[in-house]
């Protein structure tokens, strides 16, 4: 099943939410979709779930319509948490799963699987609002994924996770890809967003200013970081065409540079000057990528603005 949009606009009013955004998500591959805030991503989730309407285009599952048989098939996990704080735990999932056709009894025993994978800190008759905010969010989470759904729609799956929690979260993921669901989901952390995504999509302003793998996106800014660990000076790496930023990082230094060229450059400047203990040379992290598009385009709106004021 393979979930196809395809030149869709949204607007409210006079602001453009979503401008021409083409998207393909295939069954058995992650999808993140990233953006500041504002940026379209919640929107498009609304849209693929027929909460609002697209003024223009097409979103299609399977080459039809998203109905109401189609959205039994769908785990959306909301920004906005939506549990029911004075339920038990289990009244709550057997409330959703029933929801998406399944019955009691397969959930109930589902829902004690779930919450010992997820190590889950409570018991499937405790209230919610006994709850952590860390394990309602777990409980959250099984409500979205325990019919098995063969597409997932996850809007910040990861928001308020410590390192650990996130971790088993996101192995739940891969493992619903592993079995043949599609994926989307949004997040700020472009570190997850790295490990987790086959294919990433950035919006700004509604715009899609990055569509490609993730491996295809970060070739495609050339191998300009370079991590070095050596003896030789920041002054004597300064002096060498083409370094742009010198930064330390953990026990060596990040070094910013023009062409990936310039690598080899400094490869030999240091292996005939002193003892090389660490050299790495790779595109920029995502990270990086994401903080360089949006001021290039943040930049690139200061000047159209400038140019209008004129």
């Amino acid at each position: 099943m393979t979930l196809k949009i395809d030149k869709v606009r949204k607007s409210f009013g006079d602001k453009i939410a979503v401008d021409n955004l083409n998207m393909v998500v295939k069954p058995g591959e992650v999808m993140g979709l990233i953006g500041q805030n504002g940026a379209g991503k919640t929107t498009t989730f609304r849209m693929i779930l027929n909460f609002i309407s697209a003024d223009q285009g097409r979103i299609t599952w399977q080459d039809g319509p998203i109905n109401q048989e189609i959205k039994q098939k769908i785990g959306f996990l909301p920004e906005e948490r939506g549990l029911y704080q004075k339920m038990t735990v289990e009244d709550q999932i057997l409330y959703f799963a029933e929801l998406h056709g399944m019955k009691r009894a397969d959930a109930r025993l589902k829902l004690q699987d779930w919450m010992k994978r997820l190590e889950v800190v409570g018991k499937p008759m405790d209230k919610v609002q006994t709850l952590s905010k860390g394990n309602a969010q777990k409980i959250q989470f099984i409500a979205t994924l325990i019919h098995e759904p063969e597409f997932l729609i996850l809007d910040e799956p990861f928001t308020g996770l410590d390192p650990v929690n996130t971790e088993l979260l996101r192995n739940e993921i891969k493992r619903s890809r592993d079995k043949g669901a599609a994926v989307i989901f949004s997040n700020h952390n472009m570190s997850d967003v790295e490990l987790l995504s086959d294919h990433l999509l950035m919006l700004k302003g509604g715009q899609t200013i990055l569509n490609g793998t993730v491996e295809d996106i970060r070739a495609s800014y050339g191998r300009t970081r370079v991590y070095l660990e050596s003896d030789l000076s920041n002054d004597e790496l300064s002096l060498i065409s083409g370094v742009e930023s010198i930064e330390k990082r953990g026990s060596g230094r990040s070094i910013k540079i023009s062409e990936a060229n310039v690598g080899r450059e400094i490869f030999q400047k240091v292996a005939k000057d002193g003892y090389v203990q660490a050299f790495v040379q790779s595109p920029p992290s995502l990270d990086e990528i994401f903080r360089m598009e949006v001021a290039e385009h943040d930049q690139e709106d200061l000047s159209a603005k400038s140019g209008v004021a004129k």
